[in-house]
């Protein structure tokens, strides 16, 4: 009985990408990152997230005093 070992020198590498996609703000979402889904469809980075809230939405930042 003869077995086959295949080797892995000469089968083809496949290339598998940590992209996910691209946030509202126009940066690269990696698998693993925390994303912010809002109900029109819109994806936001976490750390984008402020920057979203502001200049997409319209909030204003302030202190309470």
């Amino acid at each position: 009985m003869t077995t086959s070992v295949e080797n892995p020198m000469v089968r083809p590498v496949r290339q598998e990408s940590s992209h996910w996609g691209i946030d509202a703000c126009g940066d690269e979402i990696l698998y693993g990152d925390v994303i912010y889904e809002f109900p029109d469809g819109e994806i936001v980075l976490e750390e984008n997230i402020r920057k979203y809230l502001t200049e997409n939405l319209g909030a204003i930042r302030k202190i309470a005093e």
